[in-house]
């Protein structure tokens, strides 16, 4: 059984977003959902078992379906079993989510998978410039970036997966196996280990690649990747106010999100998720945060 808990959304907005996520809330959700409010012209749909979502924006549709009605779904549309053996198989599936959930994208211009473990800036400024020249936009130069990309609506982005070998036995073993990031990022970039200018002569020869923008845009701090000044001196604290995202060592440059899956995993404390947050939540929108490697305050 599916329920739709908010299904408004702008008129026909350019981008959607899709992530199916089940099991609990993480507990920085309502600062993931506000950055979210902050972008009206792009949309999310979120699959869920999770509970509903108080003072949901407009832009952000929660769909409420069970994780096994979900994999039922999804072996529906894809013609295979679909069993995954837990819900972090769902992160294969991402390349396929624009076949899957065709039809909820009919008005849209452009789909993207992405995760929650991130925090938005002001998106459509700085992604649609590029969406009117390419057909991917990742926001890695060397590998298609799982936590936020942006595909054309159109027939043959929707049906790239397909062009993975073996992709059927991929998807339908029940174990993660990074098929974004791996599998499915070999059809965009090959030759990653040419020296740039080589490598991006290359990649404007190549049947996806010349459609598709790979760039680094810096959005994962703490990660092996050089940031943008070629120093491995990543900013430790980042600030969103009414929107707009920037950081301590970066002056007033504007980000178009922080991916900040290094801090999740390894640098916050674990258990005490209240010790990550600031005691009032309360209008959100109305204040500037604080993103650290000491969690969320103001």
């Amino acid at each position: 059984m599916v329920a739709i808990l908010n299904s408004k959304r702008p008129h026909h907005p350019s981008v959607c977003i899709i992530i199916p996520y089940f099991g609990r809330w993480p507990f920085w959700m309502d600062f993931f959902v506000e950055s979210c409010r902050w972008n009206p012209g792009v949309s999310w749909l979120l699959y869920t078992d999770c509970d509903p979502l108080p003072d949901c924006p407009d832009n952000v549709c929660q769909i409420t379906i069970s994780f096994e009605d979900y994999n039922d779904l999804v072996s529906a549309e894809l013609e295979i079993p679909f069993k995954p053996a837990s819900p972090y198989k769902l992160c294969d599936l991402k390349p396929a989510l624009g076949w899957v959930h065709r039809r909820e994208l009919v008005d849209y211009n452009f789909w993207g998978f992405g995760d929650i473990d991130v925090i938005y800036g002001q998106l459509l400024p700085y992604y649609e410039p590029l969406l009117h020249t390419y057909e991917c936009v990742s926001s890695h130069a060397r590998r298609i970036s799982g936590h936020l990309c942006l595909l054309k609506n159109n027939e043959r982005m929707s049906n790239t997966f397909r062009h993975v070998k073996g992709w059927q036995q991929i998807l339908g073993d029940p174990e993660h196996h990074a098929f974004d990031e791996k599998k499915f990022s070999r059809l965009f970039i090959r030759h990653k280990n040419f020296p740039s200018t080589l490598r991006r002569f290359l990649l404007s020869f190549g049947e996806y690649s010349s459609r598709a923008r790979l760039e680094e845009d810096h959005t994962t701090p703490n990660c092996r990747i050089a940031w943008h000044d070629g120093s491995h001196d990543y900013p430790v604290r980042w600030y969103w106010r009414k929107g707009r995202l920037t950081n301590a060592n970066d002056g007033d440059r504007e980000f178009p999100y922080l991916h900040f899956m290094y801090w999740k995993g390894w640098g916050w404390p674990k258990g005490d998720t209240e010790a990550l947050l600031p005691a009032n939540r309360d209008n959100l929108g109305s204040k500037r945060w604080i993103v650290s490697n000491r969690g969320f305050s103001f």
